[in-house]
């Protein structure tokens, strides 16, 4: 079976239940039938769902050879190629794709630096923070909540003053993000700008620094969420208990 069939299977033909198998075949069935290198071969086919499907594949099957090719793929024309060629790279780890993903996320499209910030975010590798941080200062909105996400799971402590900044981002989506990265960095330095905080005017966003604040675990958060506890949305005010449970108990 060609890897055109492996891809998408064969129409019209009634299919025995071996083909129905080989059509999405096992990691191991793939392996044994060596047909890692057609997945590779697949990433340059002129069909862009082809090449999606190559990538997806390569990253299920976690092959080395199939680092450079995936690396190739990030230039790929179709968001969703280079999506999954950067998702594969992750489940792959391979070290070499980090400065690929570091240059993609310099880039000026959009939309390959969100999937690039994504994947640097999975990949836990430090070279990231500082580019990170660069791209949580300015551009695209949907950019800069993917390098807030990407911070927060890095961990580094150097993303927490970026990120006090990016509290007063104006858009309420990304400072949603930013608050839950300070809550996971777990910085004492974030607490009384998380505070100050929750006053904000978004309801939600209240939530998610309560959230933060009780991740923190500082007692200087303790007055601002007993206020808190007042707020006119249950949520709010529920997030705020917790919190103050968690600051209780830490």
């Amino acid at each position: 079976m060609g890897i055109l069939d492996k891809l998408f299977g064969k129409k019209k033909k009634k299919k025995t239940s071996q083909e129905k198998i080989a059509k999405k075949p096992s990691v191991q069935k793939i392996k044994e039938n060596k047909d890692v290198e057609g997945f590779i071969n697949a990433l340059k086919d002129e069909n862009k769902d082809v090449r999606k499907n190559a990538a997806k594949a390569l990253g299920n099957i976690k092959d080395e050879r199939a680092v450079e090719p995936l690396i190739n793929a990030l230039k790929d024309e179709d968001g969703w190629v280079l999506r999954h060629a950067a998702e594969a790279l992750v489940k792959i780890r391979d070290k070499r794709a980090v400065e690929p993903l570091i240059n993609a996320l310099k880039g000026v499209d959009s939309g390959v630096r969100i999937h690039a910030a994504s994947a640097l975010g999975k990949f836990g590798d430090k070279r990231a923070v500082e580019p990170l941080i660069q791209a949580l200062k300015g551009g695209d909105s949907k950019v800069r909540q993917g390098a807030a996400i990407a911070l927060g799971k890095l961990g580094d402590k150097r993303a927490v003053e970026p990120l006090v900044l990016a509290l007063k981002d104006e858009y309420v989506g990304n400072r949603l993000w930013v608050a839950e990265a300070l809550g996971k960095l777990g910085d004492n330095q974030a607490v009384e700008p998380l505070c100050k905080a929750l006053k904000d005017e978004d309801s939600t966003f209240r939530r998610f620094v309560a959230d933060a604040l009780g991740k923190i675990g500082d007692n200087q958060a303790v007055e601002p969420l007993i206020l808190a506890l007042k707020d006119e949305y249950l949520y709010v005010r529920e997030a705020a208990k917790k919190a103050l449970e968690k600051i209780k108990h830490k």
